[in-house]
């Protein structure tokens, strides 16, 4: 059914929202998981979880953390970062170790926000290349999506690398998928999956979005990330200083994105991956309550609010 202002908070829009929340995917960095006793108290079991690697840190600390996510019944896909990687006798080590010591089959590969590549790989392609993914069982590829462009490559070259992966995808039966970084937005994401659907993109699509966290918070995550320019949604805010502590919530993207979900049969959008800016346990609890139905609609349908306690 059509979505129009006169229908907006009905059940469908309630049906639409939980199934494009349900099955979201979390994500954590070996600092924030030391903070977390048992992510089973966090997270449910099966919870996809991606794992980060920073410029700089130790990839073991990655590696660690993927173990443990393993142990504690969640579903680790750890980064890696082409950028970071010294040689291909590093990388296979690593793929080695996430293989047989916690059964990994997937990952997901950026390039890596550093300005001199470290060593061999300067791109996620030269990494799909080496042959070790598939040496190593690992058939599901996460890439990185950039729906308002990124400050460490053009737009040119990030349309180029789209389109070999899609062939790349399609030679090698590799599962290949996006992810997209965090935006504030709901439009620039719109427009950026409906320009590489006619550009040809083939792969599934899930879409960043920012967890609970105050807007001071998300300002600075933003400035240092590169986010483009649905952050003059959070400059208008932050313009108030007294809303600077206010938590935002990321429900009026979730209305918009399932609206055009619904409505849009060629929508490559598939899911949503959460990054947990304020924290894992408060943006898990609140997506939670969402995939569950504990929310109302606004009578205007353009957000809702949880009704659980957070």
């Amino acid at each position: 059914m059509p979505l129009t202002a006169s229908n907006l908070a009905d059940e469908s829009i309630d049906e639409s929202v939980r199934s494009f929340v349900n099955g979201f995917t979390a994500e954590t960095t070996p600092f924030s998981a030391a903070k977390i006793d048992d992510f089973r108290e966090v997270l449910r079991p099966g919870t996809t979880v991606f794992v980060t690697f920073l410029p700089g840190s130790d990839y073991t600390d990655t590696l660690e953390v993927t173990k443990r996510l393993q142990d504690e019944g969640m579903r680790p896909v750890p980064h890696i970062a082409a950028r970071s990687v010294p040689n291909k006798a590093f990388l296979e080590e690593n793929l080695k170790i996430l293989a047989e010591q916690s059964g990994i089959d997937e990952v997901l590969i950026i390039g890596g926000a550093v300005d001199q590549p470290v060593g061999d790989f300067s791109d996620s392609m030269q990494i799909m290349e080496t042959g070790l993914l598939d040496k190593y069982g690992i058939k599901k590829v996460g890439i990185a999506g950039h729906p308002e462009g990124s400050p460490d490559i053009t737009q040119e070259a990030i349309r180029d690398a789209l389109a070999w992966k899609n062939e790349f995808a399609e030679r090698s039966g590799a599962e290949l998928y996006i992810v997209t970084q965090f935006c504030f937005e709901a439009e620039p994401i719109i427009a950026w999956d409906k320009a590489i659907q006619s550009e040809g993109n083939r792969l599934p699509i899930r879409i960043g979005l920012p967890g609970l966290a105050t807007i001071k918070t998300l300002l600075n995550f933003a400035k240092a990330c590169g986010v483009g320019q649905s952050m003059n949604f959070l400059k208008r805010q932050g313009k108030n200083v007294a809303k600077l502590m206010t938590v935002s919530t990321p429900d009026k993207q979730m209305i918009d994105l399932a609206r055009y979900k619904l409505e849009d049969p060629k929508c490559g959008i598939t899911g949503v991956h959460m990054y947990p800016l304020g924290g894992v346990k408060k943006t898990a609890k609140w997506s939670y309550a969402v995939c569950d139905g504990h929310f109302d609609v606004t009578p205007k349908g353009d957000g809702f609010k949880v009704n659980i306690d957070l």
